[in-house]
């Protein structure tokens, strides 16, 4: 049996596959390489020996999702694939809206047709909208700043009724903060298309000269140096996350919810210190506009997951950035196909 990742050549995918694939599990990938390449399912291959399968289509696309399924025998799904940037869904939020729903009705169709009840779904913090207190926990009020994090918010409404209604069996919900590093050899990494949207491929390309300054939004934040406080976790540790809830996912019924971070907060200025400090290069940023949708501080309460899953982040900031500058210094340009 295997476990189906939509988007499992992106960032937080890519790494979670691995993981899996080490894990002895088999894995096949859904991806239209719309925000990642298909070099990187060579990476993967040359980190861990093997190769995923890999379906080359859109969750858009019902006729081709209902293929992925009735092809394999799939026991449980990773959902990943999703628009993912707070600033563009503000600016373009009838997209956010009807690609992430959308994609999220059809997996769900084709899991109920083919009998798949179980999936860990990658939601966010953001469903948090602007917390009255840090650190988070899982029972805090719900709203949301901006378009992404409502979608990310319906979509784990959906997945519990479905639950509650007996259509699916098994719902693990991982809210995540700020994934950031990369794998230890360098293989894989945050590679975005076109100008960053996360801070840490925006500082990494200024620190290999890629940008000339880093552009930091607000600094009249109510923080300690008033710019913004996030809970910064490495990849890795992101994606053993997703392993640990998949295994109790299968052993369990009902819908969960857990805080993926490692409950500290760091501010934007603090992560450029770090990076500079890890990796020897200097960050050159100026200081421009808040962003829209974008709140003061945002940090977990990881707890919950310690409890439950058996989990907790092992990487601290240092090695988070000098594992993001290893990857950025080896691959200057991203993949390249």
């Amino acid at each position: 049996m295997a476990v189906l990742v939509t988007g499992g050549a992106g960032f937080i995918g890519s790494h979670t596959v691995v993981e899996l694939i080490e894990a002895n599990r088999e894995v096949i990938i859904i991806d239209n390489f719309s925000n990642s390449k298909p070099e990187v399912l060579n990476r993967i291959e040359k980190i861990t020996g093997k190769r995923p399968k890999l379906y080359a289509c859109d969750l858009l696309d019902l006729e081709a999702t209902r293929k992925v399924f009735a092809e394999n025998e799939i026991d449980s799904v990773i959902h990943f694939a999703g628009l993912k940037a707070v600033g563009e869904s503000c600016a373009q939020p009838l997209r956010y809206y009807s690609h992430n729903f959308d994609a999220t009705f059809n997996l769900i169709r084709a899991m109920v047709e083919y009998g798949v009840g179980t999936i860990v779904f990658s939601s966010s913090a953001t469903v948090y909208g602007s917390p009255k207190t840090v650190p988070i926990r899982e029972d805090f009020p719900l709203s949301t700043t901006n378009p992404y994090g409502e979608t990310k918010l319906v979509i784990e409404r959906m997945l519990k009724d479905m639950c509650d209604a007996g259509e699916l069996k098994s719902v693990s919900i991982l809210r995540y903060f700020n994934p950031i590093g990369a794998h230890e050899s360098g293989l894989i990494g945050e590679d975005p298309k076109g100008v960053p949207n996360n801070l840490l491929p925006y500082i990494s390309q200024t620190a290999i000269g890629k940008r000339d300054k880093l552009h930091v939004f607000g600094d009249d934040y109510p923080t300690h140096d008033g710019t913004g406080v996030r809970d910064y976790i490495h990849v890795v540790d992101l994606a053993q996350a997703h392993l640990a809830a998949l295994d109790r996912a299968m052993a369990v019924t009902g819908t969960e919810y857990y805080n993926v971070g490692t409950g500290v907060g760091y501010s934007v200025l603090d992560i450029v210190k770090a990076f500079e400090k890890a990796s020897g290069k200097k960050v050159p940023y100026v200081i421009d506009p808040r962003r829209p949708g974008d709140i003061a501080e945002c940090y977990a309460d990881p707890t919950l997951a310690r409890e439950k899953l058996g989990w907790s982040a092992k990487f601290d900031i240092e090695r988070m950035c000098k594992d993001a500058d290893r990857w950025q210094t080896m691959n200057p340009d991203g993949y390249t196909d």
